[in-house]
Parts: structure tokens; sequence; C-alpha cells
């Protein structure tokens, strides 16, 4: 577990689902950006556009209105940054600007995005999502939820590579909350070893989502406990990144994790 790298989220948005309205002010977010990274955070994700549930989708411009003074400012401040967003245009911007990774919810669904990417020798992650964010939670059906959502992100895989893109450079998020059930969101979580065998680090975001509202009773502001017991669950089957709001309690639970699972030794000779 020493190895999770912890994502911080900085949502510069209205109407995320979590924290909408909060950081929409650039020097709000840039000091949000600084908070999370003084709270341990590794990377700092950075988006400008919402991706909840029924989600309206933005403009490029207003998007990128929105991100770059924040990347530019994190970035200029040492700070590692991920850019979430599905827009090539944007991507190529804000990679300007000073973000190494692009966190693509859409998976390169903008054909022009895997040449922005393998152009820019920059990081990628490439998440499954069913539909679209205003249409993802009209009853998402599988008939299997982890096989499905592998073999699209194997798939995905392969259209990155075959664009030029470096596979060493991909990593793979499948999805949680994006066109699932809670059924189907605990199913990826308790088998995510299928995803991780796919060979690239795998990506975690369920943080205070609403699954786990369902499963606590819990409003937003109230999943912490539920979303640490997602993590650490996530991490112990073999996710090697985790995208969460809080981050000095996911961290502190990483530590203490490891702590603990350090302590095991094998028992040798033991028969019984």
């Amino acid at each position: 577990m020493a190895a999770t790298i912890v994502m911080g989220i900085v949502n510069v948005t209205p109407d995320s689902f979590s924290d909408g309205g909060r950081y929409l002010d650039p020097a709000a977010a840039i000091a949000h950006g600084r908070e999370l990274l003084a709270a341990g955070a590794d990377l700092l994700d950075v988006g400008g556009e919402s991706t909840r549930p029924g989600a309206v989708a933005v403009t490029s411009e207003e998007e990128k209105q929105r991100v770059l003074p924040v990347i530019e400012a994190l970035a200029g401040d040492g700070a590692r940054v991920s850019v979430d967003t599905s827009k090539a245009d944007v991507a190529a911007a804000a990679l300007a600007a000073g973000a190494g990774i692009v966190n693509d919810v859409t998976a390169l669904g903008d054909p022009e995005m895997a040449a922005v990417c393998a152009g820019a020798r920059c990081g990628l992650v490439l998440m499954h999502m069913k539909g679209t964010p205003r249409t993802m939670q009209d009853a998402p059906t599988y008939e299997d939820v982890v096989a499905e959502v592998r073999e699209f992100l194997a798939g995905r895989l392969e259209v990155a590579a075959a664009a030029g893109v470096d596979p060493e450079r991909v990593w793979v998020d499948p999805g949680i909350g994006f066109g699932k059930t809670v059924e189907h969101n605990l199913e990826l979580i308790a088998r995510i070893d299928r995803i991780a065998d796919l060979g690239r680090p795998v990506v975690v975001g369920a943080s205070r989502k609403n699954f786990l509202g369902a499963i606590t009773g819990r409003e937003v502001g109230e999943r912490l406990g539920g979303s640490i017991a997602v993590a650490l669950a996530a991490v112990a089957g073999g996710a090697s990144v985790l995208r969460v709001h809080d981050v000095a309690a996911t961290v502190d639970a990483l530590r203490v994790a490891d702590a603990i699972i350090g302590r095991r030794t094998p028992l040798v000779g033991a028969d019984r």
C-alpha cells in the first residue's frame, strides 16, 4: 500500500456533485490544490466540466477559462497535475500549461485525443463509462459488468497504442459510478484484480459517490467512512491510484494499513 498514488480532486466547476461552486474561482481552486498537496496528495486532478449524472456539457473555451489558470499556478509550484477532460483541444492547452496527464472519462471518445497524448508523450487515464453523463444512470445493464468493463478497457488500450501512445504511460479506470448500479460498483471493487491483470495501474474514483449514500444512508458530505472503506478494499485488490476528495484521511488510512500489513511475516514450515 505504500506505493499507492493519491490523486486529489480539484473541481473548477459550478455543478460537481460534491463541491460544485466552492472552487469555481481560480484563486479558490489554486488554494484548495495547495491544501491537498500539503495534506499528502501525490497528484492533483483539475477539471472544468462536471461529469456527475445529468451534467450539462460546457464549451471548450469555457472549460479552458476555468482550468488553465489553475493548472499554470499549481504546475508552477512544482505540483504533478492531471487535467480531467474529454476534449482534445482542452487537453492540448492544459498540457501546454503544465499538466502531465490527461484523465479522459470517455477513453479517447474525441478522435483527436490519442494524437494529442502521443505527441505530448504525456500520461493518459482511460476510463469506462456507459453512455454519457446525461444518460449513464438511466437503468444501466450488463451481463457481466467486470468482464465487459475489462474488455472495453483492453480495447481502448489497443487503440491508444496503435495511435502512438506509450503503453507504459497509460492507466485504466473502471469508472465507478459512471453508468453502474450499486451492485455493479460493488462487483467491480470486489473484483478489481481482474482489471489490474490488464497490466496497467488501476485508478479508482469512488470518493463520496452516490452508491455509498445508498449503502450507508449518508449525505454527500458524510461519506468519508464509506469512501475510506472502498479505497482500502480497492488497494488490497490491486488498485494503484485513488482519486479522492479527502486527501489527509485517505493518506492516514493507507499509512496505518501499510503499517499493519508490513508486520505480517510468512509462516515458515507451518503446515496448519
